[in-house]
């Protein structure tokens, strides 16, 4: 986790089941121990005490990994939260809160948010803090300190560490010795002050419900999660305790928890074959303190595994790669359960989550390679097809989804059509199927590796995702002909970034701006497709050692720069970066694949492997509000226009011999190094971004 605090369930990892007893309950760790010492978030509770039978509140916050202090009004809470160090989780729950224990992790533990709140409960991470304070500092200030002086206001901020203090249920409680910092206890010299008596209606009768009103209105939005059939309520006397009781009792925890692990819109195969007891392996995993990050690293081992199965070229080999292949699925679905069902979100985990589940398809199609070549078949050209292909489909997602991720319009009649298709059942399950999402594809890649031929598999394999590819950009497409849309800034930014080009294009792109703008609007895509037509079919027909493609990888520097060269807030702009990625890609493919040199194919699978990296890394950190990479490392690795130059310049002077090979082979180990080593630092090391994966097989 990039959080310093570890979630809950890492901490209690019986704390999802009944009876998690005080052995199980997390504690701080000394500083002498041999391990890191951990500090744990604060929870102050405050308000009256709660009517009717005992609340089990302070257990169940202890459970979720908080040290529980107590403070009866806003300046005392004040206090509190000053003696909590900066860096530190800090939760203010109201004594009254009835609820289930997962509402309150839902509301307090998930580290995505800097704010977050339900009905009595409001946490903030280091970010909202400042906000919190002040908030804190204008209800201490209210009309319920009036009249009081300060030295009684300030007693009262907080009882001495070690003396009893009531808790929620009205029975007394010690704290423990050493959880309020030196400048807290001392002022524990008076009796607390207890809020006035709750009146019905009013805002400020919860605390937790008043901050998280003013966090909202000074711009800190707190978000508050869904909690369906879960209960989190704050009643006020016996009565309404005694229904939210009844409430409670009347829902299965553990079955909604178990439920909503798993990721509302996924494709078919994963709902109907794979999630149904995958979640149950996400709780096994959680309750032995396992991570989403472990469970992500495990299935790349496994899917490394059935590549090198497949590479065997054996019948039998080729049945354990499909069996490990699915293997290697179930445990991909499940690391995303378990950091839903525990909340052990991180930008790390989201990061490795997405380049693995890319580098266990692309390594597979490799293996499938080397297991046809064991055969006598070269089916090099196919698998790096395959993940041309697959690659530019992502492609054309993130950037279509950037483009109109907070642009203004009209919803299209495409748009609606569509929303009216999810009305009926049936068709939301085609339709995502008929996408391939990584379920069914995988599925698809699995079978047919067991019962057929590295051939068939990669053939099938193409088919399928070029008439997905089909339908998706082509609902796309309709989508933005057929709506007015007004793209901002950042939307521009964001297709500049994905279009990755190197020097030459930021050179001519000035130059060519004066022709641009008197250009018609959707001249940009229009140049991307000539430019990375010419230059891939140039590249299929012309004879190796042809100079042509070299003349055409020019046009398609110039083309580049010109798409380039404006702001790209047209409505099928969106389709630059996707072009471009199939110009490079595709001229890689065909180059190798026409000179026949001995290597030259695998060489490119590695160029290219190492480039969609790159390109992979960008869309990460864009859709993660991080930026794209620093300029210094796209120009060093050239640019999608400079390399494709490069590698025809390298057919056409190499193409008989082994240098095209050399070429091909020293540019992917070039690049790799380069992105690779950059990329693994910003992620290891940021704590900004927040990595964001859900290839969800959303339909057209």
């Amino acid at each position: 986790m990039n959080d310093r605090r570890r979630s809950s369930d890492s901490l209690c990892r019986r704390a999802g089941r009944p009876g998690c007893t005080a052995a199980d309950r997390p504690r701080a760790r000394s500083p002498h121990a041999s391990r890191e010492w951990v500090p744990l978030p604060t929870a102050i509770l405050t308000g009256p005490p709660a009517a009717g039978s005992a609340s089990p509140l302070a257990d169940d916050l202890r459970a979720l990994g908080f040290q529980v202090v107590e403070a009866d009004t806003p300046d005392s809470a004040a206090a509190r939260l000053a003696a909590v160090p900066a860096g530190d989780r800090v939760a203010v729950v109201d004594r009254r809160f009835r609820g289930h224990r997962h509402a309150l992790r839902l509301a307090l533990t998930d580290p995505r948010f800097d704010a977050a709140a339900v009905p009595g409960a409001l946490t903030a991470r280091p970010a909202a803090r400042p906000a919190l304070a002040r908030a804190l500092a204008a209800l201490a200030a209210g009309p319920h300190t009036a009249g009081r002086p300060a030295a009684a206001s300030q007693a009262a901020a907080a009882p001495a560490v070690g003396s009893a203090s009531r808790t929620a249920a009205g029975t007394a409680t010690t704290m423990a010795t050493g959880t309020v910092p030196a400048q807290a206890q001392a002022q524990g010299a008076a009796a607390a002050v207890p809020l006035p008596a709750p009146r019905r209606g009013a805002a400020d009768d919860v605390l937790p419900d008043a901050l998280a009103a003013d966090l909202a209105a000074a711009g800190v939005e707190p978000h508050r999660p869904e909690l369906g059939v879960l209960v989190a309520e704050v009643p006020t006397d016996r009565a309404a305790a005694e229904a939210a009781a009844a409430a409670i009792a009347a829902v299965d925890e553990e079955s909604v928890r178990l439920r909503s692990a798993v990721k509302a819109r996924d494709g078919f195969f994963t709902t109907h074959f794979i999630s149904p007891y995958s979640r149950y392996l996400a709780r096994w995993c959680a309750r032995r303190g396992l991570t989403p990050n472990q469970v992500t690293t495990a299935s790349l081992l496994v899917a490394l595994i059935a590549a090198g199965c497949a590479a065997t070229g054996t019948r039998a080999g080729f049945v354990a790669a499909g069996v490990l292949l699915l293997g290697s699925f179930v445990l991909d679905c499940t690391d995303g359960q378990l950091a839903r069902y525990s909340l052990q979100y991180s930008t790390l985990g989201a990061w490795l989550d997405a380049t693995f589940d890319r580098a266990k398809e692309y390594a597979y199609y490799a293996g499938l390679a080397l297991g046809a070549a064991r055969g006598g078949d070269d089916v090099w050209a196919l698998a790096l097809g395959a993940m041309v292909l697959q690659t530019c489909r992502h492609v054309v997602d993130f950037a279509f989804n950037e483009a109109n991720h907070d642009a203004t319009a009209n919803t299209s009649p495409t748009a609606a059509l569509s929303d009216k298709l999810d009305s009926v059942g049936w068709t939301v399950w085609v339709r995502r199927m008929i996408v391939l999402p990584i379920g069914e594809r995988w599925a698809l890649i699995a079978v047919l590796t067991a019962v057929s031929t590295p051939r068939i598999t990669l053939v099938v394999l193409l088919v399928g995702c070029a008439l997905a590819a089909c339908y998706t950009t082509a609902g796309r497409v309709l989508r933005s002909l057929t709506r007015k849309a007004s793209r901002t800034d950042r939307a521009a930014r964001a297709l500049d970034d994905l279009a990755d080009s190197g020097p030459l294009a930021e050179a001519l792109a000035p130059v060519l701006r004066p022709l641009a703008r008197r250009a018609p609007a959707f001249a940009a895509p229009a140049a991307a497709v000539l430019g990375a037509a010419a230059v891939v079919a140039t590249a299929a027909l012309a004879p190796r050692g042809s100079w042509y493609p070299v003349a055409t990888a020019v046009l398609y520097v110039l083309t580049s720069a010109f798409a380039v060269s404006l702001p790209l807030k047209g409505a099928l702009d969106w389709l630059v970066p996707p072009m471009f990625r199939a110009g490079e890609y595709a001229t890689v493919l065909a180059l190798a694949a026409v000179s026949e040199v001995n290597g030259a194919l695998p060489a490119a699978f590695g160029l290219v492997a190492a480039v969609a990296y790159h390109h992979y890394d960008t869309v990460y950190r864009i859709r993660g509000g991080a930026g794209a990479p620093p300029r210094a490392v796209v120009r060093s690795a050239g640019g999608h226009e400079g390399r494709t130059l490069i590698a025809a310049l390298a057919a056409a002077v190499a193409a008989h011999r082994t240098g095209f090979t050399a070429t091909l082979t020293v540019l992917a180990i070039a690049i790799a190094l380069l992105v690779v080593t950059e990329s693994i630092r910003f992620w290891v090391s940021s704590g900004a971004a927040a990595a964001v994966h859900d290839e969800s097989g959303e339909p057209a």
